[in-house]
């Protein structure tokens, strides 16, 4: 289990943080999602890692071992939406930290129209205004699988889930009122 005074780190610092072109990808990454901070970007990157590595370990193992662990990594990945349908190994290595951010639960919200921002929909899942099939999730960094993607939409406590609230998106007010009429 570990020791409870010595928590794992779940992210890999940089070996050069002040590296000028590190530093401006990074802010444009924090910024296009929306992430609090660097740690969190750094916390993908870490996963990033890890699927990677695991790739090339299966890579390295005889055919005959490798043909089943194969399949059942490519559709692991694929069912979080990371890879499309058909994928090989070679798509897993050239997998980048994009690919796991556009699956976060803010990310979603933001793209679906729920927000009109990266920035507001981190606030509208923080503060409980979205679930997923009826379940609030208040986490933003939830990594949403494909057959979850359509079920998320604003929690049926919440004020925003009234198709007149003021701070709704434009958009989805059409949408609701040309589904009423």
């Amino acid at each position: 289990m570990g020791d409870p005074r010595r928590p794992k780190n779940k992210y890999i610092s940089p070996r050069h943080p002040w590296r000028r072109e590190l530093l401006q990808e990074e802010l444009i990454l924090v910024g296009k999602y929306g992430l609090r901070n660097k740690k969190e970007l750094r916390r993908h990157l870490y996963m990033l890692r890890k699927i990677r590595r695991r790739a090339r370990e299966l890579l390295a193992m005889p055919e005959e071992q490798r043909k089943e662990a194969e399949n059942q990594f490519i559709k692991k990945l694929q069912k979080m939406g990371f890879l499309p349908e058909g994928a090989t190994l070679d798509d897993v290595l050239s997998m980048t930290v994009e690919n796991i951010l556009e699956r976060r639960l803010q990310t979603i919200v933001y793209k679906k129209g729920l927000a009109k921002s990266p920035h507001h929909a981190r606030q509208l899942v923080v503060h409980g205004h979205i679930a997923i099939n009826g379940r609030r999730v208040t986490c933003p960094s939830y990594l949403v699988p494909v057959d979850e993607e359509d079920l998320i939409w604003y929690a049926p406590s919440s004020p925003y889930n009234d198709p007149n609230h003021p701070e709704r998106p434009k958009s989805l007010k059409e949408v609701s009122q040309s589904e009423q009429q």
